[in-house]
């Protein structure tokens, strides 16, 4: 029987530190060796099985030690979790993570810090005060101010918060109430376009603006907003009656990794005075990057701006941060509490600037990731990622199986498997069957999703280390998928397959979906 902790013995405490660096460094040790012998990105249990293992734990049992139970969850979660390391993962905004962001990360989640006061954080408020002001810089802010978030769906309804609190003040300067609150409620309105993230929409709801509230404006071929679409959205607005609460702009929109035109769109804003909300949730690495700096020319005009430090300045989740152009326009939220921070307390304390209050000190990892790579060392990362997503989409250029279907300026490739003799509704179908059978081999995972009313296939490329032989690889793989599929479809009924003559391999498979996956495998 394992000796068991006593109550205290489990706490983290001056007489359990060396129980504490045992078990972390079992932890640690455990979890390197399982990061250098990944060999694909998921082991490709089924959900059943998965279900199966995570109920069988007896969660009301009697406990068991603290290293046995690590080593249990480590069989349970590392054993079967989703890899975003492995150069075949080219799914969602997921990256690998900096080694000094994941040694900040044992350090803040030890000490336990909370960064809604300052007698709670003392120097690590000071210390994202001044990432804050870095991230303000970045962007052009000669006097910014912001605060660290959970992502940027956090950062964007914080974002149009202040938007509609700022539309919400009367000509006085201060809160309208009653009748004439709600009546200019009911009249806001928020344009953005359809390739905007979805958190615009569901922030919209959140702030209790009309179900209508989000007017969508037009874009060009790449799915970047048009600047004359949006003057002319923005007359129409106003001409309806209705009240501009705030434009979004999209640096790095989620499917086509496009950045909308940024000078632009902010001379059509400026035009009228309206908020611009720039989510750069994607596109904020750029603010690093040697050679893209210059797609966010314009985003300094704004008056908000989302950066997500977990995507493209590779940080573990969570690390976001909401960036203001005038430092008045934040202080519309805070909220005075008594026991917390009093209207009378001079000290910074900072869930006056925040949504939370409780919250972690996820800019200390930043923090160590700049003092450890360098601010030219994240953006040469981020230069690479770009640079592979363009190696990619040459290569698929006229490719005669796999279709290109939009550029991008950042890291990701768009494309559907559709060679000659199959048609496009085939194609369709074989988007999602294609994607299910490369997640139950656990070989490569790649995202779908819809564009131009037509589903297709996503790679998002965040792994500066993989190589354009890993991406052919994957490609590779999403072929052989698609014949298996095709070639089993053929037999079952009972004809010959769509596009006999198109691949070598494919008068040879005799495979149904079901064995699709063993063809990947």
């Amino acid at each position: 029987m394992p000796t068991l902790p006593t109550a205290t013995d489990a706490l983290l405490r001056g007489p359990s530190s060396a129980h504490y660096a045992a078990t972390l460094h079992e932890v640690v040790d455990d979890v390197a060796a399982r990061v250098a012998a990944v060999a694909q990105p998921f082991c490709g249990a089924s959900r059943a099985e998965l279900a199966a293992l995570v109920d069988e734990v007896d969660l009301d049992a009697p406990g068991v030690g603290d290293g046995p139970a690590l080593r249990e969850v480590a069989d349970l979660y590392a054993s079967h979790a989703v890899w975003f390391h492995h150069p075949a993962y080219a799914a969602h905004l997921n990256c690998p993570v900096a080694v000094s962001a994941v040694g900040a990360e044992a350090m803040l989640a030890a000490v336990n810090t909370s960064v809604d006061t300052y007698d709670q954080s003392t120097v690590a408020t000071l210390m994202e005060r001044r990432l804050v002001e870095w991230t303000a810089g970045r962007i052009g802010f000669t006097a910014g101010d912001g605060v660290f978030t959970s992502g940027g769906t956090q950062s964007n309804l914080q974002a149009l918060f202040l938007a509609r609190e700022r539309a919400l003040t009367g000509p006085d300067g201060t809160r309208l109430t009653g009748a004439a609150r709600r009546e200019l409620l009911a009249r806001l309105r928020v344009l953005a376009t359809a390739s905007s993230h979805f958190s615009v929409a569901k922030s919209a709801l959140l702030l209790g603006l009309e179900d209508d509230a989000v007017v969508e404006v037009a874009t060009d071929a790449h799915g970047r907003m048009e600047a004359g679409a949006l003057a002319a959205a923005l007359a129409a607005t106003v001409g309806a009656g209705d009240a501009v609460m705030a434009v979004v702009a999209t640096a790095g929109t989620t499917d086509r990794g496009c950045v909308d035109p940024l000078a632009a769109v902010a001379d059509a804003c400026d035009a009228v005075g309206a908020w611009l909300h720039v989510d750069a949730a994607y596109g904020g690495g750029l603010l690093v990057s040697p050679a893209r700096r210059h797609l966010l020319d314009g985003i300094e005009r704004a008056r908000s701006v989302t950066v997500d430090f977990h995507k493209t300045f590779f940080q573990p989740v969570s690390s976001s941060a909401l960036v203001v152009r005038d430092p008045a326009d934040l202080a519309r939220t805070a909220w005075h509490a008594d026991y917390l921070n009093p209207a009378a307390d001079a000290e910074v304390n900072q869930v006056d600037r925040s949504l939370q209050t409780t919250r972690r000190f996820d800019a200390l990892k930043l923090w160590a990731t700049l003092r450890a790579v360098g601010a030219d060392g994240i953006g040469r990362m981020v230069d690479a990622v770009c640079d592979l997503a363009a190696a990619v989409h040459a290569e698929l250029e006229g490719d005669p199986e796999l279709r290109l279907l939009a550029p991008t300026d950042l890291s990701t490739v768009l494309f559907r498997y559709e060679p000659e003799g199959v048609t496009p509704e085939q194609a369709d179908a074989l988007v999602p069957q294609v994607r299910r059978v490369l997640f139950d081999s656990g070989r490569a995972l790649v995202a779908k999703t819809v564009v131009d009313g037509r589903p297709c296939l996503k790679l998002t490329l965040l792994n500066p280390d993989a190589t354009l032989d890993d991406v052919r690889t994957v490609l590779d793989l999403v072929r052989d998928a698609a014949h298996g599929l095709l070639a089993g479809q053929a037999l079952a009924a009972d004809a010959a397959p769509p596009c006999r003559g198109v691949h070598p391999r494919l008068d040879r498979l005799a495979a149904t979906s079901t064995q699709a996956a063993e063809v990947v495998r």
